[in-house]
């Protein structure tokens, strides 16, 4: 009776072991690796104010993961993104982030959309240290020079508002001989960042900045007061909705120096809600992304997105917002890529893979993840917004190339 006591543990703990190290095995990967699939998640609005741009960058999204995946996947596994739609309220893409990754279990969360969602969901995220490829926001949160911790897990490729804040001062200045800037801006994140980078260069370059913030649908007193102040150039400091109100106000109030606008306004569809605006003044935009005919070695791959974002969504071809959710699939699966067969699929990995090399694209500026660098893009253009009254057709010309706040200055 010992004998066969002493035999059947032996086997338990022979079993119980090699059962163990099956389960070592299988837990190799990080979790939203299988053998089949990569999960990755995204909250983001589509529907309602800011729909025409979560829905479109969502769609851009998909249709990248959909060639990669027609194309035989990454290491035989197919992308699958798993969306839900939180209305631009952080509580509820709250919700959906943890939903994400505690129930869906995704490996990483790509395109982190909104300012709302993203700094209700930083803390936590950066906790649990979830890999984050490319944030639709511009939030100085996600932002910094020396990641450490869960923040190396972190990949913000969109410039920062205080950054674009600096650029806008810049441009003022350069491009329009300005010696008193006008802003109008909203009292969020958007605005707060975008007046506080706009006030450290203009204290660096000497210029006076006159200063009225907004709030609600009605923007006439502090149109009325950029324009009793004479100011050279008006910057509003704001996202979409607000931008309509306030230009409409500024032309209502017989505002005629150039206004100049954030890059979240820098598509088309935006210009189809101003149009109106654009015979009493010129209208200029910031844009990270470049739109011209000639994306060097992937101008190829690029047709090929706006071909199959085309079958499903022929609206959103040549749409900025799409191009953008184009970038932030296509550098999470340039990440992903870097793997070799036989490496395990962690976190750890992953964000050492993100920061081995630069991202170089053709469409936008390289973007450099080593040594914590976690700044977003340091370059960008300048539009100016073009109407078509015949023809009832917004566009963009390009006024400036891709260029630092120094090279503006220089010039």
């Amino acid at each position: 009776m010992k004998k066969f006591f002493a035999l059947f543990l032996a086997l338990t703990l022979f079993f119980g072991l090699a059962a163990c190290e099956r389960e070592e095995e299988e837990k190799e990967h990080a979790q939203g690796i299988t053998d089949t699939e990569i999960l990755v998640g995204n909250t983001a609005v589509t529907t309602g104010d800011f729909g025409f741009v979560g829905a479109p960058f969502v769609a851009g999204m998909e249709a990248y993961f959909t060639m990669v995946n027609n194309d035989g996947g990454i290491l035989g596994r197919d992308v699958r993104l798993i969306h839900y739609s939180d209305g631009f309220d952080a509580d509820q893409g709250g919700t959906y982030t943890q939903r994400l990754v505690e129930e869906d279990e995704v490996f990483a969360m790509v395109g982190h959309f909104g300012t709302p969602t993203v700094a209700a969901t930083q803390e936590y995220l950066n906790t649990l240290g979830v890999p984050r490829v490319y944030f639709a926001t511009g939030s100085t949160t996600v932002s910094t020079p020396s990641a450490e911790g869960g923040q190396r897990a972190s990949f913000p490729i969109q410039p920062t508002y205080e950054f674009e804040g600096e650029m806008m001062v810049a441009r003022a200045v350069a491009n329009f001989e300005a010696e008193t800037i006008g802003l109008m801006y909203t009292g969020n994140e958007v605005g707060l960042e975008i007046r506080a980078g706009m006030e450290r260069k203009a204290t660096e370059l000497g210029v006076t900045i006159v200063e009225a913030q907004v709030a609600g649908t009605d923007h006439d007193s502090e149109a009325l007061a950029m324009v009793a102040a004479d100011v050279d150039v008006v910057v509003l400091g704001m996202n979409q909705g607000p931008a309509v109100s306030s230009l409409f106000a500024l032309s209502g109030q017989g505002n005629t120096v150039p206004v100049l606008t954030s890059y979240v306004t820098a598509d088309g569809s935006f210009i189809g809600f101003i149009h109106p605006t654009l015979l009493s003044f010129d209208i200029y935009a910031n844009a990270w992304v470049d739109l011209l005919d000639t994306y060097g070695e992937f101008r190829d791959a690029y047709l090929e997105f706006q071909e199959e974002i085309a079958k499903e969504n022929p609206e959103y071809v040549e749409n900025t917002f799409a191009i953008a959710g184009w970038i932030a699939a296509m550098t999470f699966v340039e990440g992903m890529q870097r793997f070799d067969e036989d490496d395990a699929i962690t976190w750890e990995n992953f964000i050492e893979l993100m920061e081995a090399e630069v991202f170089d694209y053709d469409l936008g500026p390289p973007i450099d993840f080593s040594d914590g660098q976690r700044l977003g893009t340091q370059i960008m253009q300048l539009l100016q917004m073009r109407y078509d009254a015949d023809d009832e057709v917004g566009y963009f010309d390009i006024i400036e190339g891709m260029q630092s706040i120094d090279e503006v200055l220089a010039d």
